[in-house]
């Protein structure tokens, strides 16, 4: 299930593990400073654009970066019928 909280902690964990500011990260993604940081707090979150640029910038998966996996590079695997 998606939560905010998590999705700011790992867009923080991703940027920390790169070694970049959220200043940085707000150039990669073409927005304010502050709304990185509000991300980050789990108090907004993004667009799919902004979240598709995050996962090729960290080279994450968007699964793992909206909570659905705990592996950054494994995606969800298809419910089989």
């Amino acid at each position: 299930m998606f939560s905010k909280e998590l999705f700011g902690q790992r867009l923080k964990e991703c940027r920390k593990k790169a070694g970049e500011t959220q200043a940085q990260l707000s150039e990669v993604l073409s927005i304010n400073k502050s709304r990185v940081c509000a991300m980050e707090k789990g108090i907004n979150t993004t667009t799919a654009e902004k979240i598709a640029l995050i996962c090729e910038h960290y080279q994450v998966s968007s699964d793992y970066l909206l909570g659905l996996t705990d592996d950054p590079r494994e995606r969800l695997k298809p419910k089989r019928k």
